[in-house]
C-alpha cells in the first residue's frame, strides 16, 4: 500500500505532569515480562529454549492500562494524524494501553503491529483488525541512551533509498507518533537508563 506518510507526529503535546503520572501509575501496577506476543497465557507450555528464541526478538516488562483518561489525552491526536496524514481509516475501539519499560539491553526487533487475519474472540476487537498504532514518549532524554524507535518501510516505498529511519520526533517527553498498524519498524536496545513509553492500538473492520 503507498502512502504519502509513513507517519505522523505531535512534538511535546502531553503534558510533562501527564507523562509523569502515568509513569508512577504504571509502576505502581503489577508488571509482566514478555516475549513477542505480550500475551503470558499464549507462552504457557513453552520450553526453555522457545522462550530463550522468542527473547530474540522482544524484551521488555509491560503494564495493561485502560483508564478513561488516557484514552481522553491522546485519542484527539489519533483523529488529528488519521485525518492529516490522508490515511483516513476507518476505526472504532482501541485496545488496552502498554506501558512499557525498557531498561538497558532491552529492545524489540522488527515487527508489524497486525496480523494476517482479523480478531476471532469475542468483544468489540471481533472482526476488526489493527490499522493505527500510536507510540506516546513518557521519559525525558535525560533519563536513557538508546531505545530509538525506527521505522522501516520495506516494498512499502520502494523509491526510497534509506529505508530505515530513524523517529527523532518521538525523543522529546510527551511527543506522539501516529502510524498504520502494517508498517514494519523497532525499539532498538537502551544502553543507559529507563525508557518508558505508551502503544495504543486502534482497530477497524478490515479495509474494503
Amino acid at each position: 500500500m503507498n502512502l504519502t506518510n509513513y507517519f505522523w507526529y505531535f512534538p511535546s503535546v502531553v503534558p510533562s505532569h501527564i507523562c509523569d503520572q502515568i509513569v508512577r501509575y504504571g509502576n505502581e501496577l503489577k508488571k509482566e515480562e514478555v516475549a513477542l506476543t505480550g500475551n503470558l497465557s499464549k507462552q504457557k507450555g513453552l520450553t526453555k529454549k522457545q522462550l530463550k528464541d522468542l527473547h530474540k526478538i522482544r524484551d521488555s516488562n509491560i503494564v495493561w492500562l485502560s483508564d478513561p483518561w488516557i484514552y481522553k489525552e491522546i485519542h484527539p491526536y489519533i483523529h488529528s494524524a488519521n485525518k492529516q496524514a490522508g490515511w483516513n481509516y476507518d476505526w472504532d475501539w482501541s485496545e488496552s494501553c502498554q506501558f512499557t519499560i525498557y531498561r538497558p539491553g532491552q529492545f524489540y526487533d522488527w515487527h508489524q503491529d497486525c496480523w494476517d487475519k482479523p480478531y476471532e474472540q469475542e468483544g468489540p476487537q471481533k472482526g476488526k483488525i489493527r490499522k493505527l498504532s500510536v507510540t506516546v514518549s513518557l521519559s525525558d532524554l535525560s533519563e536513557y541512551e538508546g531505545g530509538e524507535l525506527e521505522f522501516d518501510f520495506k516494498n512499502l516505498a520502494p523509491n526510497k533509498k534509506n529505508k530505515i529511519i530513524t523517529c527523532k520526533e518521538i525523543l522529546p517527553k510527551g511527543s506522539i507518533v501516529v502510524f498504520p498498524s502494517f508498517v514494519w519498524h523497532r525499539v532498538k536496545p537502551v544502553t543507559s537508563g529507563i525508557r518508558h513509553s505508551l502503544v495504543i492500538w486502534n482497530v477497524g473492520y478490515p479495509y474494503k
